[in-house]
């Protein structure tokens, strides 16, 4: 899988083209979704609107995942990934004709973020999957931080494209821009050659899901991992209230939304680039704990902040916790799983991501509907550090977990 030249290992071309189609789809991924969320608020004015967002995107989210993680543990997973890409292609440029023709009502915006994530149930756990088959296992732990820093860069870039179309041409642009994004990805794969499924494979059957969901389960290490995270985001998210502190607190318009949307990932950038420069973190149980604690701080930060310099700053500094906590929490993952079940754990751990992205956007919505957006985001970095403690009470074992021990089926 690694190629040697001069006595240093490089990572093969399959790599790279794998890379390249991965910020194309994270950049059209986080510019859809701004450019969707920006576009129900023009609609819409309402919070309870944009927290629906997130419930109609993570209704598809649990079974298909499961299903699509299995049939990723069954076929080719490049395949998988460029027909279920198709389905973003069409809903863009679909949103795009319909806004060109004053047809985008919010049933037409719920329904093409609704297929699109149906599609990207199938997508995910092929994509997570694939990345180990394509380096070997010695140079996951730096290829996975590589991939890393690589999203981060597509998460902060589409935003921030989104702000500026929307400001400058409207956001029937940013709707084009993101199936011309999915375009190039869905060429860059057709040079990409997919490792050859291996013997033994499980069929996409009951039993099949039902062994992923086992084997996380006794991983006690990486369900607490994925819990941590997912309780942590669903109260402390932020996002889906960005439209409001852009336009009705900070006063900002569509250029400063789509520089706070961005400043999260260029947080997670400039921490993907410090994991690079220095040597993996060992102790990733404590780190992952800390880490987590920040990014509540952060989101309260956030949630007081009236001064757009300082806010810009904070959910930065929620986007550079997050991202250590990202890159931890998928190299244990990635590594302690066999692949014939890797695509299955893979779709697991979707199902957790999505739970907390989604609900977590909904929940955020619906209490600033009750109460307002300051009160939702504060209250939600409280809820962030509650879990913390909790966490890091009841799992001794993940509070003392260290990245070199050897992980059993009990984690």
């Amino acid at each position: 899988m690694i190629e040697r030249t001069a006595g240093r290992s490089r990572f093969p071309r399959d790599f790279w083209l794998y890379v390249a189609s991965r910020f194309c789809t994270a950049t059209e991924s986080m510019l859809l979704r701004a450019a969707v969320a920006w576009h129900v608020y023009a609609l819409s004015g309402s919070a309870f609107h944009l927290g629906l967002i997130g419930l109609v995107q993570f209704l598809p989210t649990p079974a298909l995942t499961l299903v699509g993680g299995a049939l990723a543990d069954a076929h080719d997973r490049r395949r998988i990934m460029m027909i279920a890409q198709l389905v973003p292609l069409g809903c863009s440029a679909g949103l795009f004709f319909a806004t060109r023709a004053g047809a985008a009502s919010l049933p037409v915006l719920y329904g093409m973020i609704l297929l699109v994530a149906v599609a990207a149930a199938f997508e995910n756990p092929a994509r997570a999957a694939l990345l180990p088959a394509l380096v070997g296992r010695e140079a996951f732990p730096r290829a996975m931080t590589i991939a890393a820093t690589n999203q981060a860069l597509a998460f902060t870039t589409g935003p921030a494209i989104a702000g500026l179309l929307i400001a400058a041409a409207g956001v029937g642009m940013a709707y084009a821009l993101s199936a011309l994004l999915v375009t190039v990805s869905l060429t860059t794969l057709t040079r990409l050659r997919s490792p050859k499924p291996e013997a033994g494979r499980a069929g996409i059957r009951l039993q099949a899901i039902r062994e992923g969901l086992g084997f996380v389960w006794r991983s006690e290490v990486i369900l607490g991992c994925m819990a941590l995270d997912m309780f942590a985001v669903i109260f402390g998210g932020a996002s889906a209230l960005l439209p409001i502190y852009a336009t009705d607190i900070l006063h900002v318009g569509a250029r400063g939304y789509g520089m706070l949307a961005s400043s999260f990932e260029v947080g997670a950038l400039v921490a993907s680039a410090a994991l690079i420069a220095r040597r993996p973190i060992t102790r990733a149980g404590p780190a992952l704990l800390v880490t987590v604690a920040a990014y509540g701080i952060a989101t309260i930060a956030f949630g007081l902040s009236r001064w757009f310099p300082l806010s810009v700053c904070a959910y930065a500094a929620a986007g550079m916790a997050d991202q250590v906590s990202v890159v931890l929490r998928n190299t244990v993952i990635q590594l302690s799983a066999p692949d014939l079940l890797r695509g299955r754990v893979s779709a697991v751990n979707m199902i957790f991501i999505g739970a907390s992205n989604q609900l977590g956007a909904a929940e955020s919505g619906f209490v600033a509907a009750l109460a307002n957006a300051t009160f939702s985001v504060v209250s939600g970095g409280l809820g962030c550090l509650v879990v913390v403690a909790i966490v890091a009470a009841r799992l001794p074992r993940l509070r003392r977990y260290r990245i070199d021990e050897p992980l059993t089926g009990r984690g």
